[in-house]
């Protein structure tokens, strides 16, 4: 029991540990680190690859002779394989150099004392990040990935239309948050429609790729589009009460440590009457990861938390099924139970935290069409 009880007082002494903040110095320098690390991995992909076709043609050619005259084609589709590689390789050299320079507000190419073009080994826990980023190409910028596309964001898009149509709205004027943004499409495909529309992206993997296909590849929204990707993490980013029409997310919810924190930050952020589109699982990311604070809830909890907030849950579906990532080649298929809802904070409902006078200087409720440029949140 005496074991137990200072177990207990250590693992909460440990939480309460990992939410104190860096100092300053302290932040930028595990920043830099990250971020260098990331780039490793970007340049380690195609000796990473090498390392593994070398090591299934030296088993292959471990066979016997008749053995291996049974399967021919193994060593020439190895050698297409390493090709693959090679031109995998010359993508992520394209991104790597786009992202060396891609925040405005700090600069890490000059702060690498050794070789900054130096090819690093990098972690199996990078590397398979890594060749999940490349897989999120094909579902997000790829004809391959269509299917995948419309499986998950066609019901969040066209929520959006419903919710803010074009014949009531002046839709230049509706802002759409998509937190978890991955390779930006979702956004991306909003904002083609005319809306105001902002990912919100951590991972540098995503981060790096995004700003190479979003900026560098014929990838265009017309002259007037209001389109913008930030970067950092989405309950610390987005601090201004009630300053967005619409959050839409997909596979995003269960990448919390703490979802109940998400449901609060959507919240806050919302206008009145502002609406809130889900869909996605919840394979919680940071499930039996040592040392990292999981709060695993089922979709009743995570519902009953919705509606005790204050959301009113207008449409509401607990099975479509999606694949992510698919290969459609592969003798192995994992298929999503997703469920898809669109919550609404009442038009006459406030965050609570905030004073009377505060809440009379907020931008109208997300109801009121054709809103102001002044009350536009950019």
């Amino acid at each position: 029991m005496a074991e137990t009880k200072r177990d207990e007082a250590q693992s909460e002494l440990y939480y309460k540990k990992e939410r104190l903040k860096y100092s300053p110095e302290e932040e930028a320098r595990l920043e830099r680190q990250h971020f260098w690390r990331i780039i490793d991995a970007f340049r380690f992909y195609r000796a990473h690859v090498q390392e593994q076709i070398v090591r299934a043609e030296r088993q292959f050619k471990s066979l016997s002779p008749h053995h291996q005259s049974l399967v021919p084609g193994v060593l020439s589709n190895l050698a297409r394989i390493s090709q693959c590689a090679e031109h995998n390789q010359k993508v992520l050299q394209a991104i790597i150099q786009n992202s060396l320079h891609m925040f405005e507000n700090v600069e890490y190419y000059s702060e690498r004392e050794d070789d900054p073009g130096k090819v690093r080994p990098s972690s199996t826990f990078d590397m398979d990040k890594l060749k999940s980023t490349i897989k999120q190409f094909v579902r997000d910028w790829s004809e391959v990935g269509q299917a995948e596309r419309d499986s998950c964001y066609r019901p969040i898009i066209e929520e959006v239309q419903r919710l803010f149509p074009c014949d009531e709205y002046d839709v230049s004027k509706v802002s759409v948050l998509v937190p978890g943004a991955g390779l930006g499409r979702l956004a991306w495909e909003i904002a083609q429609l005319g809306y105001t529309c902002q990912g919100n992206e951590w991972s540098f993997f995503m981060l790096f790729s995004s700003n190479f296909v979003l900026n560098r590849c014929e990838k265009r929204l017309p002259d007037n589009s209001d389109f913008s990707m930030v970067a950092g993490d989405f309950v610390e980013v987005y601090t201004e009460p009630e300053s967005w029409d619409c959050v839409a997310t997909c596979f995003f919810i269960d990448t919390a440590h703490n979802v109940l924190e998400y449901l609060e930050k959507i919240w806050k952020i919302l206008k009145p009457g502002g609406a809130w589109i889900n869909l996605g699982p919840l394979l919680y990311h940071f499930e039996n990861m040592a040392n990292e604070l999981s709060i695993e809830l089922c979709y009743e909890d995570i519902r009953a938390a919705m509606v005790k907030l204050g959301f009113i849950v207008e449409v509401e579906k607990e099975s479509m099924q999606t694949t992510y990532t698919e290969n459609d080649r592969s003798m192995l298929r994992y298929v999503y139970d997703c469920v898809f809802f669109v919550a609404r904070k009442p038009s006459g409902m406030h965050f609570k935290n905030q004073s009377d006078d505060q809440q009379q200087s907020l931008p109208p409720a997300a109801k009121s069409p054709r809103q102001e440029d002044a009350d536009r949140f950019t």
